[in-house]
């Protein structure tokens, strides 16, 4: 099921949206009618110079909370134990690359990725989602009870950016396709968070990512942990639908209606939030306008016996719905294996306990059957020549093991950590950056999050150089003290 729209609270103009989606035809259509009339209103695009980059998408495959670099693709085997935990390491296809024992297929297939060991960044926690999702540091706000919550001052994502630029480029303004998807839930859902790092912030509403919304059995159920059903899997456009007896035609004129009201109140008001408004009413009467949308979020078209290469849990059959967005026309998609219980941090990748078990019997071998069967499958139809796919944490955890009183576990640790890189061409069996001894901090050619929106940018043509206006108009570059890795790509 997808959340196209948020709440049903008054605008700032004192309309509620529930009695817009009355006007517009009782479906979520009438809430979101002009996703690129609003772009006519923000400044045009500077020094927007194109990149010799081959992806045409990005697909993110974040693993929140942050995977160990010393128990996946950094580990240590000749440290003290107190250091390099309790895995065994195999051999990798890549000479050099050490792998986890729970990674054998990710270690078979380290020739069609490259290996980053040295990513690095001093927001040592988890609101070093803003930092890997945006390559900006993050900017202070009233961030909610937990410190995590989003809020309109961040930085836009990089799927918000691409999804800004495209309707910026579009002669109509309108795209036919959701630029920008987040699956199967916006980040934090799950355990009632609403984190930073994956919305559009001060660049505007309009250009957030459509999001499914993937239910829990109950409140302590972990869906990325086990198998689940087609009737849980329901990705499929809800909400979209007219009521009975709206029939095209009816819907037709009644949009017409809704733009001669538009018309009137913009008259009289043209404040960003009505911009940002009027821009998610024109996604959601396209999405309904569109079968193909409508199929490309059913997972029951792809065969079974493929999706069973992907493993059956919540996190294999994200990754086959991304995949198939993107041959559909998505240009930017994340799929979030995230925490499923609040409080409870062995529910995701944030291992401060039970880190041995969680990560032996879950973790890893979710990561290693569904990644590797993306990489298998994407390779196979060629669709990985041109989609990069980019795998990791918001940070690592502390080279020693033990966290907070709990033996079997590690700390949050962001100034060392891996990430791969996939597709798009990308050189794969590459291995970037030498850690320290005990995997604590880079030796050689340290990353920052800057460096990996360079890359992302750079990747899909478009220079990270190029301007676009802030909160307040004025132009700003896309990065900032960041440089491309071009050594990754052929």
């Amino acid at each position: 099921m997808i959340t196209v729209l948020g709440n049903s609270d008054s605008t700032c103009q004192g309309v509620n949206r529930r009695r817009w989606l009355q006007i517009g035809g009782g479906s979520v259509f009438g809430a979101h009618a002009a996703m690129a009339r609003a772009a006519e209103s923000v400044v045009s695009v500077g020094n927007n110079q194109r990149t010799n980059g081959k992806a045409k998408a990005v697909l993110f495959v974040f693993l929140y909370g942050g995977p160990s670099q010393l128990d996946t693709f950094d580990m240590k085997p000749d440290i003290p134990r107190a250091y390099r935990g309790p895995f065994e390491v195999i051999d990798a296809a890549t000479p050099g690359l050490r792998i986890c024992e729970h990674l054998p297929r990710l270690a078979a297939r380290s020739d069609r990725y490259a290996t980053i060991r040295t990513v690095t960044h001093p927001q040592n926690d988890h609101n070093g989602t803003h930092f890997i999702q945006t390559g900006r540091t993050v900017p202070p706000a009233n961030r909610g009870s937990a410190g995590v919550a989003a809020t309109n001052v961040d930085w836009p994502a990089f799927g918000s950016v691409v999804s800004y630029l495209d309707h910026k480029a579009s002669p109509t303004g309108q795209l036919s396709f959701p630029p920008y998807v987040y699956l199967p839930q916006r980040l934090g859902h799950y355990a009632g968070y609403d984190i930073l790092g994956q919305y559009a912030g001060w660049l505007g509403k309009a250009y957030d990512p459509m999001a499914t919304a993937i239910p829990k059995k109950h409140a302590l159920d972990n869906p990325f942990f086990r198998d689940c059903t087609d009737q849980e899997l329901d990705f499929r456009l809800t909400g979209l639908d007219p009521l009975p007896g709206i029939t095209l035609d009816r819907l037709n004129t009644r949009q017409r209606l809704l733009e001669q009201l538009e018309i009137r109140r913009r008259a009289i008001d043209t404040s960003p939030a009505t911009r940002a408004y009027t821009a998610q009413q024109q996604q959601a009467l396209s999405l309904m306008q569109s079968s193909d949308i409508a199929r490309a979020f059913d997972i029951r078209e792809e065969p079974d016996r493929l999706r069973d290469t992907y493993g059956r849990n919540l996190f294999g059959q994200s990754l086959v719905i991304a995949r198939r967005l993107i041959e559909h026309g998505a240009r930017f998609v994340t799929v979030g294996w995230d925490m499923t219980v609040r409080g409870d941090d062995t529910t995701s990748w944030d291992s401060h306990r039970e880190l041995t078990r969680i990560n032996r019997d879950h973790l890893l071998p979710g990561l290693d059957v569904g990644l590797s069967a993306l990489l298998d499958d994407m390779g196979n139809t060629g669709l990985l020549d041109e989609v990069l796919v980019m795998t990791g944490g918001e940070m690592g955890r502390t080279p020693k093991f033990e966290n907070r009183g709990s033996q079997d576990g590690r700390d949050h640790w962001s100034y060392c950590f891996p990430m791969l890189l996939a597709g798009a061409g990308v050189r794969g069996g590459l291995i970037h950056g030498v850690s320290d001894k005990h995997s604590a901090y880079p030796a050689e050619s340290p990353v920052t999050p800057a460096d990996l929106a360079a890359t992302v940018y750079h990747s899909l043509g478009i220079s990270p150089d190029t301007r676009i206006p802030d909160s307040q108009d004025r132009p700003t570059p896309l990065v900032e003290n960041g440089k491309a890795l071009a050594a990754l790509f052929e």
